[in-house]
């Protein structure tokens, strides 16, 4: 499965041309959620760097922690069964505020 369809990408670039070099950043909506199928480890991701392929969002695995995460490492990941990463289909797009996917766990 592709982490990201042509349209996932665009907007996460978007999102981070808006907040680049500037003082006041914008708070995106979660515009795509990722999770390990075999283990532990959920992203929720607003933005990514074109150039550098690193992407900003919340990300839950052992610790619910905001920052950065390198998308090529996600791409690389092999779990058990050799499964990697993959997109949560069902998760409606630009709906939810990280804050708001921060308190989806207790």
């Amino acid at each position: 499965m592709k982490l990201f369809t042509k349209s996932i990408e665009q907007r996460l670039i978007k999102n981070f041309e808006v907040n680049k070099n500037k003082e006041k950043i914008v708070d995106h909506k979660v515009v795509v959620k990722l999770f390990n199928p075999t283990g532990i480890g959920t992203w929720y991701l607003t933005e990514m760097n074109p150039e550098t392929n690193v992407a900003f969002g919340l990300a839950h695995i052992q610790e619910k922690e905001l920052g950065y995460i390198n998308v090529a490492e996600l791409k690389e990941f092999k779990g058990r069964m050799g499964l990697g990463i993959e997109r949560d289909r069902m998760f409606e797009s630009n709906e939810k505020t990280l804050k708001e996917c921060e308190a989806l766990w207790v």
